[in-house]
């Protein structure tokens, strides 16, 4: 469900006009403490920002800041390439974009009156309101609830009905701050698809926060990670997940094993690297003595059996070892191995039950030199 538009274009943009907004030397203290620091920030027209990080990192107040709602305590905030100066000219910003909260905030009244209120509010045209309004509720599935009362809705109704009155006001950016929280599995994958198809139709610029690393994979063009009130990296998403900029980043995103070890040789970009008792080859820079952190993702490891007629693989690194652990996740496995070092695979159901996989079984992890992703430990 990736979304097939300009996914992984992470690069500047020529001029103002590819911008959307624009943060230069943004602080904003609260409290007596500083919760952002950032000296750029930059979305693109058109694409789909998501913004993720641990709680308590800064990720609703950067998304605050962005949607003028938030008065930075020091630095710019420019849209469209126009700094952002006084109160007027905030208002009036306000009323080309639209914020989606975690709460949908409906008003008592019908939701025909919740999603037409803002329209009216904007001074748009009466016979421009109804179309409008139908088109966004049956968008989003609940132009059958038109006259029910909003309170009385459910959870995925209401959020429903919250992105229909935000897309109803034609915003030139669209903000939301985690949206599908709150919802069961198969509700909150429903709407997920839906808003998904919403956003590669209209191409409205978007900036959101979330918590759910699928959620970011799947709707973002780039994802910025936000940690202690600073952006530490920003990418397409495949890079932020499986080429994360140093542990910390590795660790918050949790996809694969992470490893300490030491470069032991290196020639022509393929490293040998030391872990305790045991040597991988990679695919790095990193020079003989050097430090490093390596990247293994679950999934690119490879699992057979210690003595099968014949292990078709190609991966330079095989290490024997024995099943600690197994536990489901969804249609997968998670299988821990001790391999004189812990890693972890995930494989599918039907591949552990074809094995025969139990705690205890001998097994045999291999892994690809270039899956491994290496990062300097300085």
């Amino acid at each position: 469900m990736m979304r097939n538009t300009i996914a992984g274009n992470n690069k500047a943009p020529d001029s103002a006009s590819a911008l959307a907004i624009e943060l230069k030397d943004v602080t904003v203290v609260l409290g007596g403490k500083k919760i952002i620091d950032i000296p750029a920030f930059k979305v693109n027209s058109g694409e789909a920002l998501m913004i993720i990080g641990p709680n308590g990192s800064g990720k609703t107040t950067l998304l605050q800041s962005l949607a003028l709602l938030v008065k930075p305590s020091t630095g710019q905030v420019i849209y469209r390439g126009e700094p952002v100066h006084d109160s007027r000219q905030i208002l009036a910003l306000r009323r080309r974009i639209s914020v989606v909260f975690q709460e949908p905030l409906l008003l008592s009244g019908t939701v025909w009156d919740n999603v037409t209120l803002g329209l009216k509010l904007r001074s748009v045209e009466k016979d421009e309101i109804k179309p409008r309004v139908e088109k966004w509720l049956k968008r989003f599935g609940v132009i059958e609830l038109a006259k029910r009362q909003a309170r009385t809705l459910s959870g995925g109704e209401a959020k429903r009905v919250s992105l229909a009155r935000a897309f109803a006001l034609d915003p030139e950016v669209i903000f939301l701050d985690e949206p599908f929280t709150a919802l069961d599995s198969p509700t909150r994958q429903k709407l997920l698809e839906d808003f998904e198809s919403v956003l590669r139709e209209t191409r409205v610029t978007t900036v959101m926060v979330t918590h759910e690393h699928n959620e970011a994979l799947a709707l973002g063009d780039r994802i910025a990670v936000i940690m202690n009130g600073s952006i530490v990296q920003m990418g397409a998403p495949q890079e932020i997940f499986t080429a994360p900029a140093n542990e910390e980043i590795a660790n918050f995103v949790e996809t694969g094993n992470i490893l300490h070890g030491t470069v032991s040789e290196n020639s022509e970009g393929l490293a040998t690297i030391t872990i305790g008792q045991h040597e991988m080859d990679t695919c790095c820079e990193l020079k003989p003595g050097n430090s490093a952190i390596l990247l293994i993702p679950y999934d690119d490891i490879t699992l057979m059996l210690s003595n099968p007629e014949d292990h078709t693989t190609s991966a330079r690194n095989r290490f024997p070892g024995k099943v600690v652990k197994m536990f489901p996740t969804g249609s997968q496995m998670r299988v821990m191995v001790d391999c004189g070092f812990p890693l972890t695979a995930l494989i599918t159901r039907r591949s552990a039950e074809e094995m025969g996989l139990k705690e205890g079984s001998a097994v045999v992890a291999a892994v690809k030199a270039v899956s491994i992703h290496v990062i300097s430990r300085h």
